[in-house]
């Protein structure tokens, strides 16, 4: 099984940015983790601040691997386009957020994506990923 994770703008900062909120652990160290909990799958992972590689690594994978999990940070809250390539392949998609982004300003109550995904989880830190590809296993 082919996962791809994605995560948008500024979690290149994970364990350095607003630590109360991300935490104190890289990405890096967080995908490492997964990668032994789940041997059997192949989980790759690509980070962006621009949203149009964003929409090309959707592309890219959109029709051969078995699931992506998309952290698009602030772009979950503004971008048609990122909303769009998810629409248009057939690989599910399941957005995911390390905060509660209920918990936060109002702006980030809205998702443009949440409707082209699969579901989306959050609130439940770095964990969040790990559910969402609990989901993606069981399909």
């Amino acid at each position: 099984m082919n996962i791809q994770i994605i995560n948008g703008p500024n979690l290149n900062l994970l364990g350095v940015r607003e630590k109360s909120i991300y935490g104190d652990s890289s990405f890096e160290t967080y995908l490492t983790e997964l990668q032994n909990r789940y041997p059997n799958l192949n989980i790759t992972y690509y980070q962006s601040n621009v949203e149009g590689e964003i929409i090309n690594k959707i592309h890219e994978v959109g029709f051969t691997y078995d699931g992506i999990v998309l952290n698009a940070g602030a772009y979950t809250h503004t971008s048609v386009a990122i909303a769009d390539a998810i629409a248009g392949v057939k690989t599910p998609v399941i957005e995911v957020h390390i905060s509660n982004v209920y918990k936060r300003e109002e702006f980030r109550h809205h998702s443009m994506l949440a409707a082209s995904c699969k579901g989306v989880i959050a609130g439940f830190g770095m964990d969040s990923y790990r559910l969402a590809i609990e989901n993606l296993i069981v399909k």
